[in-house]
């Protein structure tokens, strides 16, 4: 219990260090000071820099998509929780510590150095793209609305990172909304007398003209 404990202390202080500052920006003396854990200690549970940079990673992983899906489950109809999710990423980009995709900011700093970091943040994407998919499959929407959905939600945590405005969210949120209302459009069906017309071909004169 008490070996959780200090992981745990040692966890958050590499998490507001990371997210805060920046990974390569942060030293092990500076998490050992935020987490109060004695450098042996710290160096005990987490061999090295990278190994804490996995976990924080890992961790951080499980919280975020749990989280989304948690607000999520707050709606019942299905396309009301494909927008949830933007719902979501609006309060997310309101927290005063947001700092963009952890998971982005992770990869663009280490992804062409370290493999694991590279393969942890594709991995996060990649649990969000399928989650996704799930929504998209349970509205009865195409399949190709899921890459379109991913483009939204990772363009608006790209540009709320670097406005510092909440309101990408909103954005992307109404795109969804034309997205899904077109879905929805081109999968209802055409009334029979409208389809009888469309399968009948016009009668045409050689002249060019309908009879």
């Amino acid at each position: 219990m008490e070996l959780e404990a200090t992981e745990q202390r040692i966890l958050d202080a590499a998490e507001e260090l990371f997210y805060g500052r920046g990974i390569q920006s942060v030293g092990m003396d500076a998490i050992r000071t935020a987490s109060g854990v004695p450098l042996k200690r710290l160096y005990q549970l987490f061999p090295s820099k990278n190994s804490l940079v996995e976990a924080y990673l890992r961790r951080r992983d499980a919280r975020w998509l749990r989280n989304v899906a948690e607000y999520v489950d707050t709606s019942d109809a299905p396309e009301k929780r494909i927008l949830a999710v933007f719902d979501w990423l609006f309060l997310w980009f309101n927290e005063p510590d947001f700092r963009g995709c952890g998971f982005i900011n992770a990869f663009g700093e280490l992804g062409a150095t370290s493999q694991e970091v590279a393969g942890i943040a594709k991995a996060h994407k990649e649990a969000f793209r399928r989650y996704l998919a799930d929504l998209v499959a349970a509205a009865d929407a195409p399949t190709s609305l899921t890459e379109q959905l991913v483009l939204l939600a990772e363009g608006a945590m790209t540009m709320a990172a670097i406005s510092g405005s909440p309101d990408p969210a909103r954005h992307a949120r109404d795109a969804a909304r034309v997205l899904l209302s077109v879905a929805r459009a081109s999968a209802t069906p055409l009334p029979q007398q409208a389809v009888a017309s469309a399968r009948t071909p016009a009668l045409v004169s050689p002249e060019g003209a309908s009879r």
